[in-house]
């Protein structure tokens, strides 16, 4: 099969590879440069757990080609926080229990971080509505929006 070279930018760092045409933004990142915490639920794009930020905004990266993404920016959830340092989103989350068995929890992440960066979130209807593209099946959704809810109001208008 024919390869392409393509280089991104992942979480802040360039990566350079040669990839089939048909090869996915979450195989690309989950097998080829092992970051695992983009998980692929659906593969249809109908869940969410493969939510990642392209170029500023959220993108189910089941749904998109690597090659797609040839000079872009990549945001995973593992360029959010790290274990004694979170992303304050991530401490929220953490602080509500917004989070089970933590299959959705990459995905929810990325969405709110991309809904937070745009909009008032001043509602939970505007919360729920945000992260209705979103599937979980184990917190019932309530602990989400109060994460996100208090991550909106701990913003401030500091937003881009």
């Amino acid at each position: 099969m024919e390869r392409t070279s393509i280089a991104l930018t992942v979480n802040g760092v360039r990566h350079e590879r040669k990839v089939e045409p048909r090869r996915l933004l979450s195989d690309f990142l989950r097998e080829d440069l092992g970051l695992t915490g983009t998980h692929v639920g659906c593969e249809h794009g109908v869940c969410g757990a493969c939510t990642v930020l392209l170029d500023g905004d959220s993108a189910r990266s089941c749904l998109t080609f690597a090659v797609q993404c040839d000079g872009a920016s990549v945001r995973t959830v593992e360029g959010l926080g790290e274990i004694g340092a979170l992303h304050p989103l991530q401490e929220s989350f953490r602080r509500h229990h917004a989070l089970q068995c933590g299959f959705c929890t990459p995905g929810m992440l990325m969405t709110a971080l991309d809904l937070l960066a745009k909009y008032p979130l001043a509602t939970d209807e505007e919360i729920r509505a945000g992260l209705s593209g979103n599937l979980c099946r184990c917190t019932g959704y309530a602990n989400i929006v109060a994460a996100v809810r208090e991550a909106a109001a701990a913003r401030g208008d500091d937003r881009p």
